[in-house]
């Protein structure tokens, strides 16, 4: 991010994307000027910290006329490094793999999924529009300027972690749950099915009690 010397809070950057995405939405439905207010309505997120959120990146809204939506796109664009064509590749075309490139529907904030790659010759070819290349022709097909990599993988996961560092890949979602290693540089977001409802388990157990 280009955030870093501004102290922005770590829950404010984690909201940008939250912004980028809905007011991506509201571009498609035709939307130009929205109010902080009508906002804080689409996104369930206070309009009070709407607009302390958007003040770390300058005087964004006019009182009384409020944000020009396109130009608040074209903002946190360029803050979040998010484009339109973010070249994503998959690696591992099972069960879970198949579910991310049926759905392949990002909202226009983040790209798409444009190639997957698998060990399983039976997994190869074209999946709903998306080809499948065997893993040995990783560093072959990976797409040119390839940052991002989902990680669905179940065998040699730190073998192949490491061989998509060497890609060039910079950022890893992860649902293998295996413990990875990456170097300095490289970010790992890991999505823990299990983990998330036992923690709503324990949260609506303690409203529960309330």
């Amino acid at each position: 991010m280009n955030m870093t010397n501004r102290n922005v809070p770590k829950a404010t950057m984690q909201r940008y994307p939250v912004y980028l995405k809905a007011l991506r939405k509201l571009s498609n439905s035709g939307v130009e000027r929205i109010m902080s207010k009508e906002l804080s309505e689409f996104v369930n997120i206070e309009s009070t910290t709407i607009r302390r959120d958007f003040s770390f990146l300058g005087n964004l809204g006019k009182q009384g006329y409020g944000y020009d939506v396109n130009k608040l796109i074209e903002i946190f664009s360029q803050e979040l490094g998010l484009e339109f064509d973010e070249k994503i590749i998959l690696v591992g075309a099972g069960n879970m793999g198949r579910a991310l490139m049926k759905y392949n529907k990002w909202n226009h904030v983040v790209g798409e999924i444009t190639c997957a790659f698998d060990v399983s010759q039976d997994r190869l070819g074209v999946r709903f529009g998306i080809p499948v290349y065997h893993l040995d022709d990783l560093e072959k097909m990976i797409p040119k300027g390839c940052r991002i990599a989902i990680l669905t993988a179940s065998t040699s996961i730190q073998e192949t972690v490491d061989r998509l560092v060497a890609c060039g890949i910079m950022g890893i979602v992860d649902f293998t749950h295996e413990h990875i290693q990456v170097p300095k540089g490289v970010a790992i977001k890991n999505i823990d099915v299990v983990s998330s409802i036992q923690e709503l388990v324990l949260e609506t157990n303690s409203l529960n009690k309330k």
